[in-house]
């Protein structure tokens, strides 16, 4: 397989400063999103699905009101949710869209997607387009970012040094060590695990990597065992006490970042286009995968 003479992912990871500010300047939008006190279901597939994990842990964490995250295909949101949050960039993932369908009409449903042409927009109560962060390579960086970014920011965070962190994250010279290392586990605290989650999909699906992500807590309980030289464990966020002496111990790198969490994803995502490029790989077009995943009836 060739590296693509476009490369979209390229282009489209480095515009992610930009696409968040131009979310976080959404307010009209932000207040269509459930209120503070309500019980929210929030729903996606994928790398959608780790940025639901991510908001429900922020938007709890924050006293916002219960918040549950799921995958489409794995939701019980039958428990007197107030409202459903769907997030998709296509559209059209059957799994998303059969939720949508299945409960409209009995819980309100805030949709959030790339694509405002697909048949997605017709079936929720209230959309939230993000055209601007919509993409081209089957794999997802701007948009995901983009999403959670503005979902933060509906909870009163300013993310002006986000947005400055990945600035520095897209100019951010990452060396051959990581480049090049044999195995990468990614770990994450509180809203941090859903972004573990998604490095390690970047990984894997850009590279075709040997890559796995825990709880930073659930790391010495087994996980820890296949750290080595020539290793990475990387750290999104504040590293519980002692986990980089147990990394280090083993001979494996530690990395991890003073950068706003979600930039240092975007230290991820562009690990994730050089590595394939040094694989031969083509980052938009990964083996097996499509931009939606849509089943047969």
């Amino acid at each position: 397989m060739t590296t693509s003479t476009e490369e979209h992912m390229a282009t489209e990871l480095a515009s992610q400063p930009e696409t968040w500010a131009r979310a976080v300047a959404m307010t009209d939008e932000q207040r269509l999103l459930p209120s503070r006190g309500q019980k929210v279901a929030m729903v996606g597939c994928g790398t959608s699905w780790f940025m639901a994990q991510a908001y429900a842990a922020l938007r709890e964490s924050a006293g916002h009101g219960v918040t549950d995250a799921f995958s489409a295909s794995e939701a019980f949101i039958d428990r007197d949710y107030d409202a459903i949050i769907a997030l998709t960039r296509s559209g059209t993932t059957t799994e998303v869209l059969d939720i949508v369908k299945a409960h409209r009409g009995r819980t309100r449903i805030v949709g959030i997607v790339g694509d405002t042409t697909s048949p997605f927009v017709d079936e929720v109560d209230d959309l939230i387009a993000l055209p601007f962060a919509d993409e081209q390579s089957v794999v997802q960086t701007r948009f995901a970012t983009t999403a959670l970014a503005f979902l933060r920011a509906s909870l009163g965070e300013d993310l002006s040094t986000a947005i400055a962190d990945a600035e520095l994250a897209v100019a951010d010279e990452l060396d051959d060590g990581i480049i090049g290392a044999e195995q990468i586990t990614f770990l994450g605290r509180g809203w941090t695990v859903g972004l573990a989650h998604e490095a390690a999909l970047k990984m894997r699906e850009a590279t075709q990597s040997w890559t796995e992500s825990y709880p930073a807590m659930e790391y010495r309980h087994g996980p820890i065992s296949i750290a080595a030289p020539g290793r990475i464990t990387w750290m999104f966020g504040a590293a519980p006490a002692g986990i980089r002496e147990d990394v280090l111990a083993t001979g494996a790198r530690f990395e991890t970042s003073a950068l706003d969490p979600l930039a240092n994803l975007v230290r991820v995502h562009k690990l994730a286009l050089l590595r394939a490029r040094a694989k031969g790989l083509n980052p938009d077009l990964p083996r097996s995968l499509t931009r939606s995943v849509i089943l047969d009836s």
